[in-house]
């Protein structure tokens, strides 16, 4: 995950970037870059790898100024070289970025008809052009910067510098963490409290659609109307010797919270720059359309995202799936066929029970893809092609940010497989392609319901037994829910296929049993979960639904308690859905006072069987 680093004061700057860059280390990086104002002029050094070649480069050619950003960039638009990291400037403004740009291809469209020069494969480069042609046009930088703003889609972060300005420096947040911090004659923005915390202790986090304006001694907060607002600045006990909760009661509420990000994050590595499309690396491709079947296997939440995965590769993909807990399969003894694709799933790269499974493919002949989150893990050293979720560390032992971005990757691979093999034609590619763009925006609107889905909680606080339903790919989504539930509060939950009630669970069903049920009204098998709720509700069932507009007035009448989300397409529903389920368990735990990050008898990387 990219992280921003801006100061703007009286001192030497690119010492003070330097060491905030590597407190930002942690998020996971492949490329760096700082800029300072150098008598007026903006100048840059960027480099690929470790920040040590970054430190080595500015050591050969030093960079002067007062006022500097800078950055740490995990590849996702583009290749992870010098070319395509951060900082991107013109002669006149300079921009570090975090997130996702959706219109990007529009605004770099409508900017190369103004003769505008594109040199990279990043969507953050339109920012840069956009701001410089609104500069041209006699707007100031602050003007500019916010005319800019105005023209942008998606969740990010972004901080920017101005040729000839010693004392402005602009920031933006949208979906995705920026905080500014209080010094003595200099002010610091930075992507959390973590790299400020050396500098000073006084730090305002910025709310959704802040923008902010900072000069040596103050900042100025505005709403996206330009209206001026006020955010609290706060005395942070963040010592910096570990990775911070920053503004947050727990790890896991600031992992949920990051989703937005980090979700843009991985986007970003699957979006083609050129066309928009989604894509996925050549060779993983070519080999998963070749495989007569694939079998996904992984360990509690990451299993269910191989659950989701089995309906996007069989419905859109067409492609044969096996699906199998590692613990169950590595003892199976399953024949495998030839030409198979074995794809394994992991947050950690280190858990045994998928280790070991992988190794039982390896040794019948399988070609093994793995998806993990932390880099050069076992699993990664001993796989044959890995994709890397970009969802940076997840320190809350329950797993929100690594399932969500484990499940837009696993989103890309199905519809770029299905691309691929000519399953689904060129307006449903379209469609599904455009959905998947907008899941970080459509992310943090969802976030916005927090506040009710805590009250809901209250009340499902006191059951001792709570029931999940869904169906179609949101059933693994009720999984999902039931585990969250079970690892952070300690309340029994179970999850079932809505269909599968009247074979048996209905018999549990009375008033003291919450039902909670995933069911957007534009899902196809809506109808079927209408059904199945009328059948719950009728012996003293209370549900908790969470639906769309339009399906929470459809079932009204039928809920105790409801949360309407806007309307999503539905092959993106079990991305956005997983996160109302972890903010129900989220709240439901902090109110029975459990550990929430770290759940009794539970570790986040599981390396015994």
């Amino acid at each position: 995950m990219c992280g921003i680093f801006g100061i703007i004061g009286e001192k030497e700057v690119a010492p003070l970037l330097l060491e905030g860059l590597k407190r930002l280390e942690y998020r996971g990086y492949d490329s760096a870059g700082i800029a300072t104002l150098s008598n007026g002029h903006i100048d840059c050094r960027r480099a690929e790898g470790k920040l040590s070649n970054l430190t080595q480069k500015i050591s050969e050619t030093p960079l002067k100024g007062t006022v500097g950003i800078g950055h740490t960039r995990w590849a996702t638009h583009g290749l992870p070289n010098e070319r395509n990291a951060h900082p991107h400037a013109t002669e006149k403004v300079a921009v570090v970025h975090n997130g996702i740009i959706e219109n990007y291809i529009t605004l770099k469209a409508e900017l190369e008809g103004q003769d505008c020069k594109f040199e990279t494969d990043t969507d953050t480069e339109v920012i840069v052009h956009l701001v410089t042609h609104y500069i041209n046009q006699g707007q100031d930088p602050v003007d500019a910067a916010n005319a800019a703003m105005d023209r942008l889609e998606g969740a990010y972060a972004l901080v920017m510098i101005f040729a000839g300005h010693y004392d402005v420096m602009v920031g933006c947040r949208q979906g995705t963490p920026l905080a500014v911090g209080y010094g003595e004659g200099e002010m610091f923005v930075a992507s959390d409290s973590y790299a400020l915390a050396p500098l000073t202790k006084k730090i305002c986090f910025l709310e959704d659609g802040d923008r902010v304006v900072v000069n040596k001694t103050d900042a100025q907060i505005y709403d996206s109307k330009k209206n001026k607002v006020h955010r609290s600045v706060r005395i942070t006990e963040q010592s910096g010797a570990t990775i911070g909760k920053g503004e947050y009661r727990h790890f896991m509420l600031k992992e949920i919270y990051e989703q937005p990000s980090v979700i843009g994050q991985t986007l970003n590595a699957y979006v083609n720059a050129a066309t928009g499309k989604i894509t996925v690396p050549k060779e993983v491709l070519e080999t998963i359309t070749k495989a007569p079947r694939l079998t996904l296997i992984a360990c509690g939440t990451a299993y269910y995202a191989c659950m989701v995965a089995k309906y996007w590769f069989e419905q859109i993909a067409r492609i044969p799936c096996e699906i199998d807990v590692a613990s169950e399969f590595r003892y199976r003894e399953a024949p495998m066929p030839e030409g198979g694709i074995a794809l394994f799933i992991s947050q950690s790269g280190e858990t045994l029970d998928t280790l070991e499974a992988l190794r039982y493919c390896k040794r019948e002949g399988q070609t093994i893809i793995s998806i993990v989150n932390t880099i050069e893990s076992t699993i990664e050293r001993e796989s044959d092609h890995v994709l890397h979720t970009l969802a940076g560390p997840e320190i809350g032992v329950a797993s929100t940010k690594a399932f969500t971005t484990q499940l837009t990757t696993l989103a890309c691979m199905a519809l770029a497989t299905a691309r691929k093999l000519g399953t689904i034609d060129e307006k449903h590619e379209s469609e599904m392609a455009k959905a998947l763009r907008h899941v970080p925006k459509i992310a943090a609107d969802i976030l916005q319901h927090d506040e009710a889905i805590q009250t809901i909680a209250k009340d499902i606080a006191e059951a001792n037994d709570v029931l999940y339903l869904g169906r179609g790919s949101l059933y693994p989504i009720a999984l999902e829910g039931a585990l969250k539930l079970k690892e952070i509060s300690y309340i029994h939950a179970e999850g079932y296929a809505s269909g599968e009630m009247k074979h048996g669970p209905i018999a549990l069903i009375d008033e003291c049993v919450p039902i909670v049920v995933v069911a957007p009204e534009n899902d196809s098998l809506f109808e079927k979960n209408v059904s199945n709720i009328q059948e719950t509700v009728a012996r003293g069932g209370k549900v908790f639904l969470i639906s769309d507009i339009k399906g929470a007035h459809r079932l009204k009448e039928q809920s105790s308690w409801r949360v309407a989300l806007g309307a999503v397409h539905p092959f993106v529903a079990p991305i956005l859905y997983s996160i109302p389920v972890q903010l129900l368990a989220y709240h439901i735990a902090v109110i029975k006072g459990t550990d929430v990050d770290q759940p009794r008898n539970l570790a986040k990387s599981v390396t015994v069987e």
